[in-house]
């Protein structure tokens, strides 16, 4: 048996142009920026790196607490009380002190919205007990969910030397609370929450891409003296959805300014492409001792990409298999791979399978088979 590589050309013909795998760059001393409609990574810098994620660790904590509604240990309705370590907490806040008992609906709001750490130790200490076995918790659920790039010692996301995410790991998390949980997503969207008609000049969601009208919809912000400022965005446009992740920048302003560039460009620098309807045909493979000699490799479902607007009918294809295909072969069965390359992008695998059935050949196919064989090795013989 050996491995075939066909090569083809996607759309108007072989690629042409090949783009700088970093054409585009951001202010941000790490970034991940990805479109979750078509599963593809437009930007990474520095996207693994451990960083201080400040508030927008926040996300996990939500994240927890989204997990035990749908798993009906907590309600919405339900009350917590506050200790005095939720209390006491620092920076930003809901104003809770120890005679309220907040339902869990308004702790989201006022982690989201408003950025309590109180809120998020009194949804801690809820969950687990204590801030400590919660934080334990957290880090056994980021592994589960893949984000290896993650630590927490808390959950607030209050400046300490084990607290620390990856952009890549924020934004796998926020993808999935977009994904995962649309019941309360929305609440991401909220421009802001008047707690009890405390502090109402604190009552603004700090979020500055909500209300540019560009489809903006979430997350989170952070900022630490130590990590810079940050953001954890998405936006929807015309049917596709962007998570942006950004840290490290400089002020208020610049995070503003450079979450707005980074959206405007994933949107306008990408389209979606269909570069092949289900069912097409993408290439033929010999198939060994068959009724038939070949049989078509056909995409299952339609395959559509993002690409680069200036390339977008300028792709290459590669398709790979071990051949020849041993008969029999079931109609669907998969049987090859086609890899897409996409300038500026990584490249796509696409399975491809049998487009039809070929069944094991008769006794003349046998024959016939073995005629060729000596025929070839007799024409090797002399030519040697």
């Amino acid at each position: 048996m050996t491995f075939l590589r066909h090569m083809m050309a996607v759309g108007l013909g072989i690629l042409l142009l090949a783009l700088p795998a970093q054409a585009f760059d951001t202010r941000a001393q790490a970034a991940w920026v990805y479109d979750v409609t078509t599963k593809t990574v437009l930007l990474e810098k520095n996207a693994h790196e451990k960083l201080p994620p400040a508030s927008m660790s926040k996300l996990m904590t939500v994240n927890m607490l989204f997990e035990a509604l749908r798993d009906g240990r907590v309600r919405l309705d339900e009350r917590f009380s506050v200790s005095s370590r939720a209390k006491d907490m620092g920076g930003s806040t809901m104003f809770l002190n120890e005679t309220d008992r907040p339902m869990v609906e308004e702790l989201i709001k006022g982690i989201v919205v408003l950025s309590g750490n109180d809120a998020c130790v009194v949804v801690a200490e809820a969950l687990a007990g204590t801030e400590e076995e919660f934080a334990k918790k957290m880090n056994e659920r980021a592994r589960a969910l893949g984000m290896t790039d993650s630590t927490f010692a808390n959950a607030s996301g209050w400046p300490h030397p084990n607290q620390r995410m990856s952009m890549h790991d924020l934004g796998i998390l926020a993808t999935r609370i977009i994904t995962e949980f649309p019941e309360y997503y929305g609440y991401f969207g909220l421009t802001e929450f008047p707690y009890d008609g405390r502090a109402p000049q604190n009552r603004f969601n700090r979020n500055p891409i909500l209300p540019l009208g560009i489809g903006a919809d979430g997350l989170k912000t952070g900022h630490t003296v130590e990590s810079g400022y940050g953001l954890v965005g998405s936006a929807v446009q015309g049917g596709r959805r962007v998570v942006v992740v950004l840290t490290g920048l400089a002020s208020e302003k610049e995070r503003a300014e450079e979450a707005e560039r980074v959206i405007n460009w994933a949107f306008r620098e990408f389209v979606e492409k269909t570069v092949a309807k289900k069912g097409t045909r993408i290439a033929d493979a010999p198939v060994w001792l068959g009724s038939s000699g070949q049989v078509g490799l056909a995409v299952a479902d339609d395959v559509t990409l993002l690409v680069p607007s200036i390339v977008q009918d300028k792709l290459s294809a590669e398709v790979n298999y071990t051949g020849p295909i041993q008969a029999p072969v079931s109609q669907g069965q998969k049987l090859a791979e086609m890899v897409v390359t996409v300038p500026g992008l990584p490249a796509v695998s696409v399975p491809l399978v049998a487009d039809s059935a070929v069944a094991k050949g008769g006794f003349g196919t046998h024959m016939r088979t073995a005629f060729q064989l000596l025929s070839q090795r007799l024409v090797a013989e002399i030519g040697s």
